[in-house]
């Protein structure tokens, strides 16, 4: 019953809205229960730690989401009652009730270090809807081929069980670039894939000979040996791995969850940063808009801080400002940033 009623709100929601004050209904129903509400929400239902850096997750949302295969969604959890957004990519078929997320932790990751030590069947999260272009053309191109750099196999491991729900009859081979076997997730269910070859390829350290006898990072005698001309090459992973496989496939469709490197100026910009929404007006330091905003006293919400899940954009209503990671400079009033990776150049004027 909880489940149904978690679903969808009340007819009288709306009404409820306006007698509640500010906060609306959800504010006092998820008190009864975290999942009756009108947002998305998920319950873990099962914890996996298949590697010893990662650890696998099985959701069961308070609503369908309907999330196409390679998409991501972003993950807000709540340490040490403060709320920390991340990006993540489903790992399970494309239409599949529950969500399955697999996070590798990284040493000092405030999120995945915890859900690494912490997460247990009973924890709710909440989920942004689905987003991003990483996806399956149809129809499939018949000849695919998908290379993966750490935690970038788990987009590549939807689409591939899509595939196989869907009985695709083309060729597939992926490559999958790990520090060691010991590190590959996944394993086994790739080796074991009908119509898919699977390679490994170890780029440090040991844990196993790496399948194929490839090592290292990128090379186009990697690719050669996976799948000659392939129709359709995607690529997840690291910068440095998907500007390696573009400068052999233009093509390619690429994803990528680590940060680009970008510089912070040395120097401040010479102007003022007005938070507009919040009257506060501080002098320009030269750093992101994102922390000079926290540094103000402010909370604005964020996620990755890399420019990367767009939880942070915010409306710039006037000024310029310059893209820390591409080097862009945006100068038009009325346009939404990414705070995070946006510095000022003069005056700038934000609705935070």
């Amino acid at each position: 019953m909880f489940t149904k009623l978690a679903s969808r709100r009340p007819p009288t929601a709306g009404l409820l809205d306006m007698l509640l004050g500010p906060h609306g209904v959800d504010r006092y129903t998820e008190l009864v229960d975290p999942l009756w509400t009108s947002a998305s929400r998920a319950t873990v239902v099962a914890v996996e730690r298949p590697t010893q850096r990662s650890v696998t997750l099985r959701l069961h949302p308070n609503r369908p989401i309907a999330t196409r295969a390679g998409q991501h969604l972003t993950v807000t959890v709540e340490i040490d009652g403060r709320r920390h957004n991340r990006c993540y990519s489903p790992a399970g078929r494309e239409g599949d009730r529950d969500i399955e997320l697999t996070v590798t932790r990284h040493e000092g990751g405030t999120v995945s270090e915890y859900l690494y030590r912490d997460a247990r069947p009973g924890m709710v999260v909440d989920l942004s809807e689905p987003a991003g272009d990483f996806v399956l053309p149809h129809p499939h191109p018949g000849r695919l081929m998908f290379i993966a750099g750490g935690s970038g196999i788990t987009p590549v491991m939807s689409m591939l069980r899509t595939l196989a729900a869907q009985r695709h009859e083309g060729e597939i081979a992926v490559l999958y670039y790990i520090r060691g076997l010991q590190d590959a997730c996944y394993r086994e269910e790739l080796e074991s894939m009908p119509g898919v070859r699977a390679l490994f390829v170890c780029t440090r350290g040991r844990g196993g000979e790496p399948v194929a006898g490839l090592t290292g990072h990128f090379t186009d005698e990697h690719l050669s040996a996976s799948m000659i001309d392939p129709d359709a090459v995607y690529v997840c992973g690291p910068p440095s791995l998907v500007d390696a496989v573009r400068r052999h496939r233009p093509d390619a469709l690429a994803e990528s969850f680590a940060p680009r490197s970008f510089v912070i100026p040395t120097s401040a910009g010479g102007g003022r940063v007005t938070f507009a929404d919040s009257g506060v007006v501080v002098d320009d330091d030269g750093r992101p808009l994102l922390e000079q905003a926290e540094a103000a006293g402010l909370s604005p919400v964020n996620g990755c801080r890399m420019g990367i899940c767009h939880t942070c954009t915010r409306r710039k209503t006037r000024g310029a400002v310059r893209n820390l990671t591409t080097g862009a400079v945006c100068a038009a009033d009325d346009e939404d940033i990414q705070i995070c990776v946006s510095a000022p150049l003069g005056d700038v004027e934000i609705a935070l």
